[in-house]
């Protein structure tokens, strides 16, 4: 059941542009909702009239079944988690984290019971005495969590909670601040701009573009089938080709006709494909018959029906290894494209080369 309710809200600071245009979705209780997308997209506006720090031009927000649209941000009962955590320096870790309980006027007994569970549900038991300041990042981050939990917020808001980290943190932080969220059960929006992150915290994220919500599925889906060149895009797919479609139920693009398994619209329409970066099972240098791929990616039965592949003729213009695999990039027909291999053996940059496609890790936006 939809514990918040987000109807048809939108917002306005200049009178040219929308910050947030005509968004509507649900959230159900206990739920992980990341609102993802690029900086000025709309998702931290989005996020801040939600817990009444802007008022919406028009729309509509539910809680619980009740209009809460203009009431008080200090009457929602959310909690909220900044970028720079938003910690008081001049107070120790148990006072930050006390801070909420004891302006709502809880005994000092139960403050003092409550902040002992937060501190261990975020793994800092006997850090109550410390100084923030001595606090690593990662500590500073935890200390955050445990404040915006204790008060036992109904929604928590989360905006970058991991945005001041360096990459390494953020990777081990990112599993850990999910497992906290769904032990203690509280509903939460997560707002990055980092598709990693909301793929590793959420149940379902909004994909944001220029104030509307693009996509809202669950991460697998979304990776598997974006529903945009704008997704695709951000989530990091580089080979995206225009095309048209033809009354032989075909698409043509500048690297050929494609027999494409996604169905299709209507012959004579615009379209986009997607080409997986996955997507080559086979590369033959000109001059050479013997096709070399078996031995880079184990691929061939993949496209053992010729109606299954497409053959492209394309310049190796970078090689660059990535740690588990490596980027080829190549140039076909004018268009610069990106595939992902576990092996560069063969492979040469400013060599030309027939590259053999898998169709089937082609999609029609």
């Amino acid at each position: 059941m939809s514990l918040l309710k987000i109807k048809a809200l939108t917002k306005s600071f200049t009178p040219d542009a929308s910050a947030v245009n005509d968004v509507s979705f649900e959230v159900d209780a206990g739920e992980i909702v990341c609102l993802l997308g690029p900086s000025g997209c709309g998702k931290t506006t989005l996020l801040r009239m939600i817990a009444g720090l802007e008022t919406p031009d028009s729309g509509q927000v539910f809680f619980a079944g009740q209009k809460i649209t203009n009431l008080a941000p200090h009457r929602r009962g959310f909690g909220m988690m900044f970028q720079d955590f938003a910690l008081f320096p001049h107070k120790n870790v148990f006072d930050n984290v006390a801070f909420g309980l004891q302006t709502r006027g809880n005994s000092p007994q139960a403050v003092q019971e409550r902040v002992a569970e937060m501190l261990a549900l975020v793994d800092l038991r006997n850090f109550e005495d410390r100084d923030i300041s001595l606090l690593s990042g990662g500590e500073q981050q935890r200390v955050a969590l445990a404040r915006s939990l204790a008060p036992g917020p109904q929604l928590l808001m989360l905006d970058e909670p991991l945005g001041a980290l360096d990459r390494a943190l953020r990777e081990r932080l990112m599993l850990d601040l999910r497992h906290i969220l769904k032990r203690v059960g509280v509903t939460a929006i997560y707002v990055t701009h980092d598709q990693s992150e909301a793929f590793a915290v959420a149940e379902r994220i909004a994909v944001m573009n220029a104030g509307r919500i693009e996509q809202l599925d669950a991460p697998p889906r979304i990776y598997a089938r974006p529903a945009s060149p704008f997704a695709a895009r951000f989530l990091g797919f580089h080979n995206l080709l225009a095309g048209n479609t033809t009354s032989s139920g075909e698409v043509d693009t500048v690297i050929g006709r494609l027999t494409l398994p996604s169905p299709l619209p209507p012959a004579g329409e615009q379209v986009t494909v997607l080409i997986k970066p996955d997507a080559v099972v086979g590369f033959q240098p000109f001059g050479f018959a013997q096709d070399r791929l078996s031995a880079v990616s184990g691929q061939r039965s993949a496209v053992s029906d010729r109606r299954s592949a497409v053959e492209v003729e394309a310049l190796v213009t970078a090689i660059s290894f990535r740690g588990k695999y490596y980027q080829v990039w190549i140039k076909a027909a004018g268009q610069r494209l990106m595939f992902e291999l576990p092996s560069a053996e063969g492979w040469q940059a400013g060599e030309t080369v027939r590259l053999t496609l898998n169709v089937e890790k082609m999609l029609v936006l």
